[in-house]
C-alpha cells in the first residue's frame, strides 16, 4: 500500500502542511499508525477528487471537459491578434494560447479568477520520482 507523509500530501494537494494536519484532526483524512503518520494512498486520491469536484469557487460550472482548473490569472501576454493566459491552480500552472479577442471579452488580467478546461484525445501518463 503506497502511503504519504503530511509533507508530500500537501504538496500533491497544494495546500500547506497545516492544512492537511488540520483535516488529518478533523477525520477528513485517515492516517496509519506508524510513527510519523502517513496518509494511506487511496485515500489521499478519494480526498484529492472530492477538492476537485467542489472547488468552493461561488459558482456552478458544467462542461463535458473533465480536466477542469480553478486558478488565479498570474499572466496575461498579448501579442497582436494572440495571446497567452497563464493560470496558477494550486501547484499547476497550465498555459492556455488563445485568441486576443477572448481575452478582452472575458476581461481577463492578473488577479482574475478563471477556470481552464482541458480536453484532449492524447494524454501521457508517466511515474512521479519520489
Amino acid at each position: 500500500m503506497t502511503t504519504y507523509r503530511v509533507a508530500r500530501a500537501a504538496r500533491l494537494l497544494g495546500v500547506s502542511d497545516d492544512s492537511v494536519r488540520r483535516w488529518i484532526d478533523q477525520g477528513l483524512l485517515p492516517v496509519t499508525d506508524a510513527v510519523p503518520a502517513e496518509i494511506p494512498g487511496e485515500a489521499l486520491a478519494a480526498f484529492a477528487v472530492s477538492m476537485a469536484n467542489d472547488p468552493g469557487d461561488g459558482y456552478e460550472h458544467r462542461s463535458s471537459a473533465r480536466n477542469s482548473f480553478v486558478g488565479i490569472v498570474t499572466r496575461v501576454q498579448v501579442d497582436g491578434v494572440m495571446a497567452q493566459v497563464d493560470i496558477q491552480s494550486g501547484p499547476h500552472r497550465v498555459v492556455s494560447l488563445l485568441s486576443a479577442e477572448a481575452v478582452r471579452e472575458l476581461e481577463l488580467e492578473v488577479g482574475t479568477l478563471a477556470r481552464a478546461s482541458v480536453k484532449a484525445t492524447n494524454v501521457v501518463v508517466e511515474l512521479a520520482g519520489e
